[in-house]
């Protein structure tokens, strides 16, 4: 196997001063039903998308810490958001880039990335195990052969993946007064992890819904293909940070599909499968929990799937119109039981990894496993944790729009990053001033105080 020849990089610093202060709007589209709205942080209007964020904080990481020489190529893989974040990463600090994707990336997105200078490696065939993720993982680690001062990331499971979303939950707690019900979408798990943890020492009694991608493995159901990317995982990050959510939602593509084009014809904002996927569920939790706040993230804007979520044809080849889409999920009590393969609910929410992830390992299922590190997928069956909340789905449910409470206190320890209002000059996120690491997340404990407990389920 031979790569692209790598080229010098000029680092343009000044870019890192564009990222983050991304508009905050109010959803009220109806998302398999009417509910009370919610809000929804539209992170594709950002430079470099939402993981531009994670991207910067991974590598002034590794500058720090000297795992990555000034100039240095930088490797991962990628299904194209996070490609394109550490494509605006390696520009702004002045690295190479190798991205290693697969044949199922769009073809415009393969194009925007080599626009933005990345030196990409294609797989044409998934792993057995692990899937497109498994093989990507495998070339990564070919190509690193090839590239020695290259340096990798591992956004899987490099807590700095983490750590980079600080600025991002800064500006939620600078935009609301008062948070009850945050809707995270998950794959690497970094800004889930991130956002949720910070959120959760502002305001103690958040309850953090997982919204997860049916055929994925990460809460302990058995994989299967996904026709969604970007959403869901075939391999056990270790950025997961399981015991921080309260119930996860596994959503397919047909729920995906109609909630985003709903956003677009009603809002005008809208985005993918992520997307589409954590506003159905935030309009769910708005519904059933009326006078909750309510908000998510919209990790990307709609441009690169056109092809796919936009595209009628695709949409009648794969079954997604809307007759297909659920409009309430099926409950299941345990993550290994059955079910019709839409959308579904568990309020007990398994860590795959809590058995058997040994501390410190930073190797993915999928990829070489060096000796002395358990492969998660082979957990004989996962750890649960029982949640305490169920709600009822009451559709006529109304609730305010406005978001009463007193001021919100800025986080302490997420000075990086702008101040979170659409213009505002903020704090910049410069080099001489990295994000900060999150403290890990603290172990569930039976009695977390709440503010509420939802209606029970009829």
């Amino acid at each position: 196997m031979t790569t692209a020849p790598t080229r010098p990089v000029r680092a343009a610093p000044h870019l890192l001063d564009l990222v983050g202060g991304t508009p905050l709007a109010r959803i009220t589209t109806e998302l398999a039903g009417p509910h009370p709205g919610f809000w929804a942080k539209l992170e594709g209007y950002g430079v470099g998308g939402m993981k531009a964020r994670a991207a910067i904080s991974m590598l002034l990481g590794a500058l720090r810490r000297g795992e990555l020489a000034p100039g240095s190529p930088v490797v991962e893989s990628t299904s194209g958001t996070f490609g394109i974040g550490l494509a605006f990463a390696g520009q702004a600090l002045g690295h190479p880039v190798h991205l290693v994707c697969d044949r199922e990336l769009e073809l415009p997105v393969r194009q925007l990335l080599r626009g933005y200078g990345a030196v990409l490696h294609l797989v044409e065939h998934p792993a057995a195990v692990g899937g497109w993720q498994g093989a990507r993982l495998e070339r990564l680690h070919e190509v690193r052969e090839l590239l020695r001062d290259a340096y990798w990331p591992d956004q899987y499971n490099n807590p700095d993946n983490q750590a980079g979303y600080a600025s991002l939950a800064a500006e939620i707690t600078e935009r609301l007064d008062r948070l009850d019900i945050l809707v995270c979408s998950v794959g690497t798990g970094g800004h889930s992890a991130g956002v949720a943890t910070a959120l959760r020492r502002r305001w103690p009694a958040l309850r953090v819904i997982a919204v997860d991608a049916t055929g994925s493995a990460l809460f302990g159901r058995p994989p299967a293909p996904r026709l969604m990317r970007g959403l869901g995982s075939s391999i056990l990050p270790r950025n997961v940070a399981y015991d921080v959510f309260d119930e996860v939602h596994w959503v397919g593509p047909a729920e995906a599909v109609e909630a985003c084009r709903r956003l677009a014809r009603h809002d005008f904002v809208s985005g993918g499968w992520s997307t589409g996927a954590a506003a159905l569920v935030a309009a769910w939790a708005a519904r059933t929990d009326p006078g909750a706040v309510v908000a998510t993230v919209f990790p990307d804007g709609p441009h690169r799937y056109l092809g796919s979520v936009y595209d009628d044809g695709f949409r009648t080849v794969h079954g997604l119109q809307p007759e297909h889409a659920a409009t309430r999920p099926v409950e299941i009590a345990h993550p290994d039981e059955a079910s019709p393969g839409g959308w579904t609910r568990c309020v007990n929410v398994a860590d795959p990894l809590g058995a058997t992830a040994p501390s410190g390992a930073t190797t993915p299922p999928g990829a070489t496993t060096p000796p002395g590190v358990t492969d998660p997928l082979a957990t004989p069956a996962p750890s649960i944790r029982s949640s305490r909340l169920t709600a009822a789905d009451p559709l006529a449910a109304t609730a305010p729009s406005t978001v009463p409470g007193p001021p919100a206190a800025p986080l302490p320890d997420a000075s990086a990053g702008h101040s979170g209002r659409p213009g505002s000059p903020g704090a910049p996120y410069t080099a001489h001033r990295p994000p900060p690491r999150l403290r890990a997340p603290r172990p569930a404990a039976a009695g977390r105080p709440r503010k509420r407990a939802a209606p029970p389920a009829p």
